[in-house]
Parts: structure tokens; C-alpha cells; sequence
């Protein structure tokens, strides 16, 4: 087998994501919405290199509590083409994954836009002062505005170089 690369490459996601690697836990709250009340759960989010540093994987798990989990798994790959990146996703929620959302790094936060028939969710990811902090909200129909549904805030745990790859 081939070396590994043990640093980021050039364009690669690994290196736009760089300040997101390591393993983060903290809370996460939703706010009421048609499909259920507000809501708080302790959360767990893990950042890592893969693909010799070509994709970053994202894993995160729920947990409210009354023991209820919900997860998710992320991977971000970046464009050769164009100065974006993939997200490709998945989650315990029981809809088919769709295909990728295109993401975008503007002074520090990473946005990226899902778009589905049902409508528009935004997340956005930023690292600051070591605090970690992931928001979406959602445009549904013909409304001109995101709709805030969910915050987490969390602290990293453990830089990347401790994170299994």
C-alpha cells in the first residue's frame, strides 16, 4: 500500500475545515415547529480527516433526556472546479439521504444550503474562542426568510490529532 498523507492538501477539505477537526460535545436546542415542541438535547460531534485529508466525515448524536438518540453522518468533500465544497448526509430521521449540498467558507463560517421540494434549510458552522456553534433554520414555500429551528453550542474535547481516523 501507498504513504498516507498526514497533512492537508492543498484546496483539500481538510484543509478548509481544519479549525472544525476534533471530537466537540455540548447541547443542542430546537425550536417549536409544526412537527414538534422546543426541545433541548446533550449533543456529541466529531470531526475527522479522511481520504488522506480529501474529505472531512462529520458523525453527530442526540441524545435528549429521556434516553431518546437521534444521529447523523456527514462527509465533506471539496470541488476541484469551483471554491466549495460537498456535503453529503444522512440522518436517523428515516428520509432518503439526498444528494449533495453545495457548501461555501466566507470569513470563518461555513453555509451550507439543502434544498428539497419541501424547501430550503441553511446550516451554518463557525469556530470561535474555541466554542463550536452550528445553526439551521428553514425556508419552506414561497417565505422570503430562514426560519430559525436549532442551535448547538459545543466545546472541542479533544483536538483532531486524538480523534480515530
Amino acid at each position: 500500500m501507498g504513504e498516507t498523507v498526514d497533512r492537508p492538501l492543498p484546496g483539500s477539505a481538510c484543509e478548509a475545515l481544519e479549525a472544525f477537526l476534533g471530537h466537540w460535545t455540548g447541547t443542542t436546542h430546537w425550536e417549536a415547529t409544526a412537527w414538534g415542541p422546543a426541545r433541548t438535547a446533550d449533543t456529541e460531534i466529531i470531526f475527522s480527516r479522511a481520504a488522506a485529508g480529501l474529505a472531512v466525515t462529520q458523525s453527530y448524536r442526540h441524545t435528549d433526556a429521556d434516553g431518546t438518540r437521534s444521529e447523523g453522518h456527514g462527509v465533506f468533500t471539496t470541488d476541484p472546479d469551483h471554491p466549495e465544497a460537498f456535503w453529503y448526509h444522512v440522518n436517523s430521521l428515516g428520509l432518503p439521504p439526498e444528494g449533495p449540498a453545495r457548501a461555501s467558507m466566507e470569513d470563518g463560517t461555513l453555509t451550507v444550503e439543502r434544498r428539497s421540494d419541501r424547501g430550503t434549510a441553511r446550516h451554518t458552522f463557525r469556530v470561535d474562542d474555541g466554542e463550536l456553534t452550528h445553526t439551521a433554520g428553514l425556508r419552506l414555500g414561497k417565505a422570503s426568510d430562514f426560519t430559525p429551528f436549532m442551535t448547538t453550542v459545543c466545546r472541542r474535547v479533544a483536538e483532531s490529532a486524538s480523534v480515530p481516523v
